[in-house]
């Protein structure tokens, strides 16, 4: 098993999706709570509306600061 990178750890668990642009909060939670879940190695999951998604990501830096990119 790949151990997560240092800098993964700071986007670890799950990240409560409350606002969008194009869609009001009734129906991001119209399933079940609008969120973003990463796993720390290079999976993840996103939920809103009646979507469900799993992610590949990609941890790294970005200008010195940690980033995620799915």
């Amino acid at each position: 098993m790949a151990k997560a990178p240092g800098f993964a750890k700071a986007f670890v668990g799950r990240w409560r999706i409350v606002e969008m642009d194009v869609w009001d909060s009734d129906f991001l939670d119209l399933v079940e709570e609008a969120h973003l879940t990463f796993e720390g190695k290079s999976d993840g999951e996103i939920a809103f509306g009646a979507l469900k998604g799993f992610l590949d990501v990609r941890y790294g830096t970005r200008d010195g600061s940690a980033c995620a990119e799915f």
